[in-house]
């Protein structure tokens, strides 16, 4: 039988951003160091894949600290960032903290607190309830942070003309819909204080120009990643958007529904910050068993970027992580 045809283009970059390799690695080293269990704080990084293979391991994932027995055993903070509230917690309770968040989201808190020290009211863009806005809405006090979601938000805001206002964003938004949430902001707030350069992340800005890139060329585009993973949605929202009509965000290759793709010919894949490259090629050779497949990479861009461990885990790995320090 001759399969059908099929050229799946692939988005690189893709997959595992500095920040969640390095969030992954501390759980990994922590167990070789530490031995098991060691405590997770919420998701390490929002992959169930990820989270299942560091259970297997030893790992133990709670939500709250209460969750955690009396213990010597590390606890680590996810990649995401916590309010300044469970560091406190944790030490009232003398737990031996690892933190794994990620060194750009703490660049976003340390400027938020620069803010509130200038007597600036911070406005966050971001998304409500995602790990990442209440960790970086609770390193200030209560009411020193308004969130923003949309464009209309901006247009219901109402300070006094005396408010000394400054923004920052949650690093995993859409580049275009932040862009115009800004605009807004200027527009309605001459005076507002922005960040010093922008707050999305550079890997969320690199995903979504490839698959700026990809998605006009191709009849449907998969995003690998979780529901939960706010870089993973705008993924699939930028492909959409650029005019790919049958764009989905599945989890792996058993969530393909082969109904939907019936009669593609071109096929684009990318994967969230989150999502291991392991889960692409699963579904590459679920393609593979159907059609007469041809792969060819567009790459929009190189990603050298790494962060530095812990101290307390820097002597157990040779990892390129661990040379040079961290590239900002």
């Amino acid at each position: 039988m001759t399969l059908p045809k099929l050229k799946i283009l692939l988005c690189a970059p893709r997959g595992f951003c500095a920040g969640v390799d390095r969030a992954i690695q501390i759980v990994d080293l922590a167990l070789v160091r530490y031995g098991a269990p060691v405590y997770v704080r919420h998701e390490i990084v929002h992959n169930k894949y990820v989270v299942e293979e560091l259970r297997a391991k030893g790992a133990v994932f709670v939500e709250e600290l209460d969750e955690i027995p009396d213990t010597e055993q590390p606890v680590i903070f996810s990649a995401h960032g916590v309010p300044r509230s469970v560091p406190a917690a944790a030490a009232a309770r003398n737990l031996f903290q690892l933190d794994a968040t990620c060194p750009l989201v703490t660049k976003v808190h340390r400027e938020a607190e620069i803010h509130h020290k200038k007597g600036r009211h911070v406005i966050l863009i971001g998304h409500a309830g995602h790990p990442e806005v209440i960790g970086t809405m609770g390193q200030l006090p209560e009411g020193s942070v308004t969130l923003i979601e949309t464009v209309d938000d901006v247009g219901r805001l109402d300070f006094p003309a005396d408010t000394v206002l400054s923004y920052t964003s949650q690093t995993t938004l859409s580049v275009d819909d932040t862009r115009m949430i800004v605009e807004a902001l200027a527009l309605r707030y001459p005076g507002i204080v922005p960040p010093h350069k922008s707050d999305i992340c550079y890997a969320t800005t690199n995903r979504q120009a490839a698959v700026r890139e990809v998605a006009p060329k191709v009849d449907a585009m998969l995003v690998v990643g979780a529901p939960n993973s706010s870089n993973s949605q705008r993924l699939r929202e930028v492909a959409a958007r650029e005019g790919c009509a049958r764009a989905f965000l599945i989890q792996r290759a058993s969530d393909l529904d082969w109904n939907a793709l019936d009669g593609i010919g071109a096929l684009g894949i990318t994967a969230g910050a989150s999502a291991p490259e392991v889960l692409v090629e699963e579904i590459i050779d679920a393609f593979a068993a159907r059609y007469d497949v041809t792969v060819e990479t567009v790459r929009t861009a190189e990603e050298t970027i790494a962060f530095t461990l812990p101290r307390q885990l820097r002597d157990i790995t040779d990892h390129g992580a661990d040379k040079g320090g961290s590239e900002l």
